[in-house]
């Protein structure tokens, strides 16, 4: 599991690198009846290629994701090569 810090309703959707000790993710989707977190589960699932859960915060920019079948370390490492 690792924290998210969310940026709903931006021009792009990318990760942006880290805001503290969080992920920062730029999303284009509003933070609109759940299209944000739809989006971010969408994104991380498509970049990591398995599944992603949103486990805690889902109504604050601070999200908590949960990732199956992945170490703590191949998640960072394949996040890190989609950083712009």
């Amino acid at each position: 599991m690792f924290w998210v810090w969310v940026v709903p309703g931006s021009s792009r959707t990318e990760v942006a690198g880290l805001h503290g000790d969080a992920l920062r993710v730029r999303l284009s989707s509003p933070p609109e009846r759940g299209r944000a977190n739809t989006q971010l589960v969408g994104v991380l699932a498509q970049l990591l290629g398995t599944r992603v859960e949103l486990v805690g915060g889902t109504r604050s920019r601070r999200k908590r994701v949960c990732v199956s079948g992945m170490s703590a370390a191949a998640v960072w490492a394949t996040l890190a090569q989609n950083v712009t």
